[in-house]
């Protein structure tokens, strides 16, 4: 029988280069902002880690594509990618590595360049497809939450439009604090309300951007940590879930949910012992790649009842003030998504949280902290949820 991997690996250092439209720099450079941080952090040296776990969506086919530009020297490499729970995966692979013994310290790398590629997110050939049925945009196929979610609840379109408009204005308030991030301003409430749409109900202000960034992280098992530091962040969980396109296929599905959230949440919540998900987190970061698949997420996760989760946004429940944050650091919508690199992205505002480092985002005393990626459709995706905490047990 599984035993999980609460409490045996513990993170020493991490770093994250800034985000955005980085023409001034390759992808050796943003790795470079990323992996100096994450080294003077944990006070260790390049050449002392023992492998890399390299996460990257299109930014490279291998292994060398980090170790060409970070002369890691002829040690182990292992190019990751998973979809948007790319960089999740690359920390997951990292941690179980230490844990086993293969090694003592790993990093786990996430980095994307895509802005010179004139990579769009629009569109993205299915290589699965056999061109019978129309490829769909990415805000096409998240447009089919919101519709849904108004009709299942009762929200009229003035409720869903509101409710979406909050959860971008909330996100890019938060952004407009963290000196890391792709857009750094608060967006008028107006403003987001009168963009234009691109695939109804979801608006230009909806909708993540494209962007390049680099994230790490060094891991050692937990009785290993206090080597490096008095203070690391441990893992209590790390759930990665693949569906098998049922809610594409099957007549059941309603739109409102995605299945792999819930069945990855669940194996999550039971591997770190959380029963009451909404009283025992203190902060999360959620694949908000449209408003509306952050909405949905609060329910997938059990953060909100299901269909409260508009409620709970416009009573500010995850607001930076709220009960419980989401997206304190901006989320997706103000750093955009260079895909390798979000999932780690996300761990470094825990990170920073825990070590009361994150300026005036900063909230009292955190103790247990959620990260959350998705990709693919909402009907036929992977999903990934890791839950780290400030302290043992």
């Amino acid at each position: 029988m599984a035993v999980g991997i609460k409490d045996k690996a513990a993170v020493v250092g991490m770093g994250c280069s800034k985000f955005g439209e980085r023409f001034d720099c390759s992808l050796e450079d943003l790795m470079l902002e990323a992996v100096t941080e994450a080294l003077k952090d944990a006070n260790i040296e390049f050449n002392d880690i023992d492998a890399f776990w390299f996460g990257t969506y299109c930014s490279g086919l291998a292994g060398d594509t980090f170790s060409n530009r970070m002369k890691s020297q002829y040690k182990p490499v292992t190019r990751i990618e998973n979809k948007c729970c790319t960089g999740t995966d690359a920390f997951r692979n990292a941690c179980y590595a230490v844990i086993s013994g293969a090694c003592d310290v790993a990093m786990a790398i996430g980095a994307e360049k895509l802005k010179d590629g004139g990579y769009s997110g629009l569109a993205i050939p299915n290589v699965e497809s056999d061109r019978t049925v129309p490829d769909l945009s990415a805000p096409a196929m998240f447009a089919f939450l919101g519709s849904s979610y108004a009709h299942k609840y009762g929200l009229t379109e003035k409720q869903l439009r509101g409710t979406l408009a909050r959860i971008a204005f909330k996100n890019h308030s938060n952004g407009a604090l963290n000196p890391k991030a792709m857009f750094q301003a608060e967006v008028p409430m107006k403003k987001i309300l009168e963009s234009p749409v691109i695939a109804y109900p979801l608006t230009l202000m909806d909708c993540s951007g494209v962007a390049d960034g680099c994230s790490c992280a060094i891991i050692t098992r937990t009785e290993d940590a206090k080597k490096y530091r008095n203070d690391p962040m441990y893992v209590k969980a790390m759930q990665i879930a693949a569906g098998p396109a049922h809610s594409e296929r099957h007549q059941s599905y309603d739109f409102t949910t995605v299945k792999e959230t819930c069945y990855a949440a669940e194996a999550a919540y039971r591997e770190a012992g959380i029963t009451e998900p909404r009283n025992q987190i203190n902060l999360a970061e959620v694949h908000d790649c449209f408003t509306v698949t952050e909405l949905t997420i609060y329910e997938d996760l059990l953060l909100s009842e299901r269909g409260d989760g508009w409620k709970d946004v416009m009573r500010g429940v995850f607001d930076r003030g709220g009960v419980l944050p989401v997206n304190i650091d901006g989320g997706l919508k103000s750093f955009g998504h260079p895909i390798g690199a979000s999932g780690i992205r996300m761990l470094y505002e825990m990170w920073l949280q825990f070590h009361e480092k994150a300026g005036l985002r900063q909230r009292e005393n955190p103790k247990l902290g959620l990260t959350h990626n998705m990709g693919g459709t909402p009907y036929s995706c992977v999903a990934g949820v890791t839950i780290v905490g400030k302290e043992l047990g």
